[in-house]
């Protein structure tokens, strides 16, 4: 029957399963919120393990038990060796190799949902606990801000371990928390304790983050049903005018952007609905339920630079290896070492196909690239002070929308097509161009710093007194 019904979407069996999963998280939360929310922590533990799990086998058979494994190893592992810096390293060879399995013998030429897409969050989840509770050994002194808030002075137990990993709000798609935030919600910490409401106040935002997943996932499958994917490697995209070809990339891979967002916010709208996510107040008063956003929409539709991209999409996961892997190399003394360290987790971490690694290496140097571009920009004040004035301010605008837009499509290319042949095939029909732009920078870099010299106050002070 689901088949049935996925065919007629025009969708496959596991996405449909996929979806109906992060649905089925709205009534879980509203009956947690209604009949055990801030009652007996055992009980809610088992609750959501009961749920999680069940979704687990429901998306993939026994090989959820691949997931429960886990969980056991990993909990033996924190019990015998938890707190050293040898657990660090056992948890991340054991995680990390756990994950690398999965995609080897699952993998194929596309991207599939198997039981290796609930793992990755799953590693994320249990390496990120094996530090905090290394970072629980520390003196105060010793942590960051960060640390701070993460850290465990003391071991969790087996069902509070296995209820946050299993969290059926985040299990298969994110997004991540640490333990502490777990620990707050199952004992009733984040909530606003000076009021008294007659009922929830989350379930309103809860429910209108979901819709909004609804809408961005109603865009993903009218779009591709004009672009798929396959469009992009046929004869007929070649045959197009190079600009309607890139139009068509950045299009395209705007509504690409589209599916992983509305799964997140589908997500984080069950994450907001059971109260995980209670982040205090705001100036004017009301809640704020950001407290495990993995996305920023209007940063996101706003954007006008990669930079931008990077800060609004998929923030936990980004979050997440900026404390646990880039923070951490600053013993390289180099932050850019640092930076391409933490961008080849990232790529390991997705899997094993080309596509990925290509990727995350425009990641790169695209930053790279920015970065240079307004350093030089802010240093030639004239130039800055002409960009800025109003009629000049909106042109930049469109101009840097149609630009990232249309470059957002070129790298998310091997991201998608994950196959050497396929992606390489795509960017041979645009000429490579972004490689081009991108790689070529430090051959023209040079030139645009002689076109554009320094230009502030003080030198012009300098050259009038000349």
């Amino acid at each position: 029957m689901l088949k049935d019904i996925a065919t007629a979407l025009g969708a496959t069996e596991p996405a449909l399963r996929l979806l109906l999963s992060l649905l089925i998280g709205y009534p879980i939360a509203v009956f947690h919120r209604y009949t055990l929310y801030r009652k007996n922590p055992a009980l809610q533990h088992i609750f959501f393990i009961c749920c999680g799990v069940g979704i687990g086998f429901f998306n993939y058979g026994h090989e959820a038990l691949h997931s429960i494994m886990s969980v056991v190893v990993m909990y033996i592992t924190l019990v015998a060796i938890g707190g050293t810096l040898l657990s660090v390293y056992v948890s991340f060879l054991f995680n990390m190799g756990y994950l690398l399995f999965s995609y080897y013998f699952t993998g194929t030429e596309n991207y599939d949902i198997k039981w290796s897409m609930p793992q990755c969050v799953l590693a994320l989840r249990l390496m990120g606990l094996t530090y905090d509770i290394y970072d629980g050994t520390k003196q105060p002194s010793e942590l960051s801000a960060e640390q701070k808030k993460t850290a465990l002075s003391k071991m969790p137990s087996f069902l509070e371990v296995a209820a946050h990993t299993f969290f059926p709000a985040s299990f298969l798609v994110g997004p991540q928390f640490p333990m502490r935030r777990y620990q707050d919600f199952i004992a009733g910490e984040l909530r606003d304790k000076e009021t008294m409401d007659p009922y929830p106040t989350c379930l309103v935002p809860g429910f209108l983050r979901g819709a909004l997943g609804a809408f961005y996932l109603s865009i993903f499958q009218i779009g591709t049903s004009y672009i798929p994917d396959a469009y992009l490697i046929s004869e007929g995209y070649k045959a197009l005018p190079f600009w309607q070809r890139l139009g068509l990339l950045g299009i395209w891979g705007k509504l690409t952007m589209y599916k992983y967002i509305s799964c997140w916010l589908f997500a984080e709208g069950v994450c907001i609905m059971s109260g995980l996510t209670y982040n205090g107040k705001a100036e004017s008063g009301s809640y704020l339920w950001n407290g495990c956003a993995n996305v920023r929409i209007r940063v996101f539709e706003g954007a006008i630079k990669f930079g931008h991209f990077i800060t609004s999409f998929n923030i936990n996961t980004n979050s997440w290896v900026a404390q646990y892997i880039y923070k951490r190399l600053k013993f390289l003394g180099n932050r850019y070492v640092s930076q391409a360290a933490a961008l080849l987790f990232l790529a390991v971490w997705h899997g094993l196909h080309s596509g990925y690694y290509m990727s995350f290496f425009l990641e790169f140097i695209i930053m790279k690239f920015e970065k240079d571009m307004e350093y030089i920009l802010k240093q030639n004040q004239k130039l800055s002070q002409f960009l800025e004035t109003p009629i000049v301010r909106q042109v930049c605008w469109v101009i840097l929308k149609i630009y990232v837009t249309v470059f957002m499509g070129y790298c998310l290319v091997p991201f998608v097509f994950l196959s050497y042949k396929k992606w390489i095939d795509m960017y041979s029909s645009i000429y490579f161009c972004g490689h081009i732009i991108y790689m070529g920078w430090p051959l023209y870099a040079p030139l645009v710093r002689l076109l554009l010299p320094p230009i502030n106050k003080e030198s012009k002070r300098n050259a009038h007194t000349d």
